[in-house]
């Protein structure tokens, strides 16, 4: 195959908003300070910050995988659900994957994706691999607070130092990508807490909270004002974290970053930010953490339009609000930090994704060209 030639997006000059005093970079990286920054990017791998070639695919579900794309021939086998692979390249509704040392192909539609593979300049702090911060009018869920749900960190090839893993649904992820954008060309970086959350963790808090919530009324009391209810901060699952189609973010401003390689390609990499004031904690699992003042329904794309904002919301929420919906990300109106993928949503539960089993290892490589 012939070898894609980077696409180089070049933006305006990184200016201050005090003082318009043109950005002067020390060696390969940067600063960013100031309320407002534009900062010079090359997005080189084209649809992502790099490109799909050696990136870490998981499947979603039990799916067929082909010697051939397509026609549906050359049967190879079948991926079961959560089995992880190296995806080599993308063409149509298929991509062409290495799992165990045999390549072939499987449709993409059923797939997740490891986001730091492809877009590295977000900071990720998955928190529920060492220190869960779920609590509930700030009070500890007993055998959930603080501890480790499941496991998701560790060294990173493709990117050459350790890297929390934060799969979604592939069709999510060009989402995510431009809530991202949007945030590098005015100087702040979202910041993924969590992604795909495994069955089992998401059912052990299930069960611990709901424990919480019937025996100690202030618990209760919490989730219950303006209309909400346990169903809001913790259905059941199988839910969006479960299907790939949910991150939960918090917002930063870019204090320093710089240059880094993988393969011939080079991202912007976080190396100093400061975290947004936001309402509440995350994970704070009451009232109080609700963005809206009210309650507004989860399914719909654009019932949270236009109704208030809560008076407890940041400027920090308010930006990631803008950042994200203007992405195509739907709010939930009880959690500032979490944002769905509905029209990804109707088509996981249609392909039943219910996230039983856990995705704790990359197979990622430096972008590849065969």
């Amino acid at each position: 195959m012939k070898r894609t030639l980077p696409l180089v997006l070049a933006l305006l000059c990184l200016w201050a908003l005090t003082s318009c005093t043109p950005r002067q970079t020390p060696g390969p990286g940067g600063t960013a300070s100031g309320p407002r920054v534009l900062i010079d990017y090359l997005a080189e791998g084209g649809a992502f910050e790099l490109p799909l070639s050696g990136a870490t695919g998981y499947a979603g579900i039990n799916i067929p995988f082909f010697q051939n794309a397509s026609s549906f021939s050359g049967f190879l086998g079948s991926l079961d659900g959560g089995q992880g692979f190296t995806i080599i390249r993308e063409e149509g509704e298929w991509w062409h994957i290495e799992v165990n040392g045999v390549r072939g192909w499987v449709m993409h539609q059923f797939c997740f994706i490891n986001l730091p593979d492809i877009i590295p300049s977000i900071v990720y702090d998955i928190t529920n691999t060492y220190y869960s911060l779920f609590r509930s009018s700030e009070l500890d869920i007993p055998n959930i607070t603080g501890m480790a749900l499941y496991e998701g960190y560790g060294y990173n090839p493709r990117l050459g130092r350790d890297e929390y893993i934060a799969p979604v649904l592939y069709a999510m992820a060009p989402k995510v990508f431009a809530a991202q954008q949007a945030a590098l060309a005015e100087g702040h970086t979202l910041m993924v807490i969590e992604a795909f959350r495994p069955a089992a963790a998401h059912n052990l808090l299930h069960e611990h909270f709901s424990y919480l919530v019937e025996t100690n009324p202030m618990v209760r009391a919490g989730i219950t004002a303006d209309n909400f209810n346990i169903r809001w901060f913790l259905a059941e699952a199988p839910y969006n974290h479960q299907r790939g189609t949910a991150v939960d973010m918090s917002l930063a401003a870019i204090d320093a970053w710089t240059w880094e390689e993988s393969g011939n390609y080079r991202y912007v990499y976080v190396t100093e930010y400061s975290e947004y004031p936001m309402q509440t904690q995350m994970h704070e699992l009451s009232v109080a953490a609700a963005v809206f003042d009210s309650s507004v329904h989860a399914r719909s794309t654009t019932a949270w339009i236009g109704q208030p904002l809560s008076p407890l919301a940041t400027t920090g929420t308010i930006l990631m609000q803008r950042y994200a919906t203007d992405a195509a990300l739907t709010p939930l109106a009880s959690e500032w930090w979490h944002f769905n993928d509905l029209e990804l949503t109707a088509v996981a539960i249609e392909l039943d994704i219910t996230g039983e089993f856990f995705l704790d290892k990359v197979y990622s490589r430096e972008p590849l060209f065969n």
